[in-house]
């Protein structure tokens, strides 16, 4: 799940929606069953991400072949911001999703 997330994510961000992919990416969401939880920090980022909950439920559902996927958006004016600022942030931040990255970065002796 969080493999499409992350995909969607980089659609949006490829199509110019910058604030929606900043949104996707704030935190990684939990998944429950067939309930996914998203924190937000205020009540203005849960109305902006409503408006693209469809489009982004829509793609989760046909991308992991799962109907009763649902999304619940959840406010936490507390949460902390995980940003990644420096090419290593950012390398370590995917690193966290997918672990393959690091082996693909010693195989191809790649820098960051």
């Amino acid at each position: 799940m969080l493999l499409q997330w992350h995909k969607f994510a980089l659609k949006l961000e490829e199509k110019g929606q910058m604030i929606m992919h900043s949104l996707m990416l704030i935190n990684d969401p939990k998944l429950d069953g067939a309930k996914i939880t998203h924190e937000l920090p205020n009540e203005g980022t849960r109305l902006e991400f409503e408006r693209t909950k469809n489009e982004v439920l829509g793609y989760l559902r046909g991308m992991l072949h799962n109907h009763d996927i649902d999304i619940e958006l959840v406010v936490n004016e507390k949460m902390e911001n995980r940003r990644a600022f420096t090419p290593q942030d950012k390398f370590n931040r995917l690193n966290e999703i997918n672990p393959n990255l690091e082996l693909l970065r010693k195989t191809f002796d790649l820098d960051i």
